[in-house]
């Protein structure tokens, strides 16, 4: 029984709260860096030569170029970030709009000629005309 048998307990719980640490701060740091590239690319106010510059910074010295463009720049990835979140739910709703075929209510002229187009078509007699008519006219 000299054989050295690694158990459990003999790696100390510092070590395993360092490794922890260490595994949690490396995925920070490459989401950080993710981030960083994908603003650079939404950035609309600077121009090519900038965010060839910048991106070129983050490769080549990564965690020197993610921090610096955070201190740099990073008040405005938030509001970057809010614009792009508008205009995707302004592209959304325009879409939907554009898709349902109407751009809000429609009026009451355009209900009682509805109502006039199926009476017309005899989908629905002159009595159930009359009491449509009445709810579009008198809610």
């Amino acid at each position: 029984m000299d054989s050295n048998v690694n158990l459990a307990y003999d790696f100390p719980v510092l070590g395993a709260f360092w490794t922890i640490m260490w595994i949690f701060l490396w995925v920070i740091w490459i989401f950080l860096l993710f981030r960083v590239v994908v603003d650079i690319f939404r950035d609309d106010s600077m121009g090519g030569w900038g965010k060839t510059g910048w991106l070129v910074f983050t490769i080549v010295l990564p965690f020197l170029g993610v921090f610096v463009y955070l201190i740099a720049r990073g008040k405005g990835m938030g509001r970057r970030e809010q614009e792009h979140a508008r205009a995707k739910l302004a592209e959304t709703d325009r879409y939907v709009r554009e898709t349902v075929g109407t751009t809000g209510p429609a009026s009451e002229a355009d209900q009682l000629a509805k109502l006039s187009e199926i009476r017309a078509r005899g989908d629905i007699s002159d009595e159930e005309f009359r009491q449509a008519k009445e709810k579009v006219l008198h809610p």
